[in-house]
């Protein structure tokens, strides 16, 4: 297998237009490593420009230690499976999946040490057809043509047309989209479960936040070209690094509120909503080991976080619920506070009675909470996670302003002469 190396990839189409930004990126050998942002991110793009689909405006890209930029993609030695399956369907599903093989060719050194470029036999394509197919589970379709199989059975041939080639590298273009959202589900756990068996290095597209935290490794997280975050699904989600991060991974995604972060004696208080909520456990140590002033603040809480509580509560926040949403084990509370802001909040169902369940309706008063150690911190200007960035200095923004002053002066001489 091998390792992907990404050295300072720019992707420009025309002039002016920059898909990709200054991509920077190190994937270990046998890595499942997904790609996730919004659409026009740049995430398939940088995708195929691995797969040599794609010219490099600029950067390199590495596979095993071996540049790849000038390179066709039938000698990168990847293997991709596209959105659109692109299966060919005048063919069966053996001879889908043995096309690739039947146009290889492996090195043979003869006796007297020289190498000889040679077609598989057809009892080598057989054996390969017939051991994907069954770890794919689709054995009994290998006699039929695309048209007489479902979506599911599509994507199962498109990922074994891939394997077969036994590749370093597989790439994968959001292969889930066009699938029901069931066979999404069974489809991603089959995945899982072929990555174990086929223990190669995998790039995976997705613009599902939901396969992203599932399926990978390392999660690159990117918007308009940039790469926001790289990390596991645990350190995306429990500390993004900006407020993009923190909205885009988790679902329903998180609550944001405008807030005012209080510091008196080392400890931390918020108050947001009329409430006033100490902020304790590790993110009260972080703020004060990182000395954060009192300051405003934006503050994120993820809809599960927030409990129920009683009125009494000094930290009770008075809402009304606008929208219940029944997920069968939970119910989704879509609230406004007092101030207008609007919140979600996830309630299992499991801790009520049926009667609570039933009085949670539209136009009810409620009192929700949430404790100081499931608190995200961003700055109002920057939006960078306060718990991990420092904000840039005044006096640095104001010599920067400094410095463009006698450019302006210049610009504006040269008009009136």
């Amino acid at each position: 297998m091998a390792t992907v190396k990404l050295t300072n990839v720019k992707k420009i189409y025309g002039k002016n237009t920059v898909a990709v930004h200054d991509f920077n990126l190190e994937i270990a050998d046998k890595e499942f490593i997904v790609f996730v942002g919004p659409s026009g991110c740049g995430k398939s793009t940088t995708l195929r420009m691995i797969a040599g689909l794609e010219e490099i405006s600029e950067g390199t890209i590495e596979i095993d230690g071996r540049i790849v930029n000038d390179l066709q993609p039938k000698d990168r030695d990847i293997a991709m499976v596209f959105q659109n399956y692109a299966l060919y369907p005048h063919l069966t599903v053996f001879e889908n999946m043995a096309f690739a093989l039947r146009l290889k060719k492996s090195p043979v050194t003869d006796e007297n040490g020289k190498t000889k470029y040679v077609k598989l036999s057809n009892d080598e394509i057989y054996k390969r057809v017939t051991e994907a197919a069954e770890i794919l589970g689709i054995s009994d379709y290998l006699l039929r043509r695309p048209r007489e199989l479902s979506g599911g059975q599509r994507q199962r041939v498109a990922i074994g047309r891939a394997m077969v080639r036994d590749s370093q590298v597989f790439l994968m273009d959001e292969p889930l989209s066009n699938l029901d959202a069931k066979l999404r589900n069974q489809m991603r756990a089959e995945l899982i479960l072929l990555r174990k068996k086929i223990d190669t290095t995998f790039v995976y597209v997705t613009h599902d936040q939901t396969e992203a935290m599932t399926l990978g490794d390392r999660i690159v997280i990117m918007k308009d070209g940039f790469i926001q975050q790289v990390g596991t699904p645990t350190e995306v989600f429990e500390m993004p690094e900006n407020l993009f991060v923190a909205e885009f991974i988790g679902a329903p995604k998180m609550n944001i509120f405008h807030a005012n972060l209080n510091e008196e004696n080392g400890s931390y208080r918020v108050s947001v909503c009329g409430a006033d909520i100490p902020v304790d456990g590790e993110k009260g140590e972080m703020l004060r080991a990182r000395g954060v002033p009192s300051r405003e603040v934006i503050l994120g809480v993820r809809p599960e976080h927030i409990t129920l509580t009683s009125r009494n509560n000094p930290a009770a926040i008075p809402c009304v619920i606008q929208v219940n949403e029944m997920m069968g084990s939970e119910m989704h509370l879509h609230v406004l506070s007092p101030e207008g802001e609007e919140i979600i909040v996830r309630v299992p169902t499991v801790q009520f009675t049926a009667q609570q369940v039933a009085s949670l309706v539209a136009g009810a008063k409620i009192f929700i909470t949430f404790r100081g150690k499931v608190m995200h911190f961003f700055s109002p200007s920057s939006e960078f996670n306060l718990l991990t960035h420092d904000e840039p200095e005044e006096n640095e923004a104001t010599e920067d302003a400094a410095s463009e002053e006698p450019a302006a002066e210049l610009e504006n001489k040269e008009e009136t002469l």
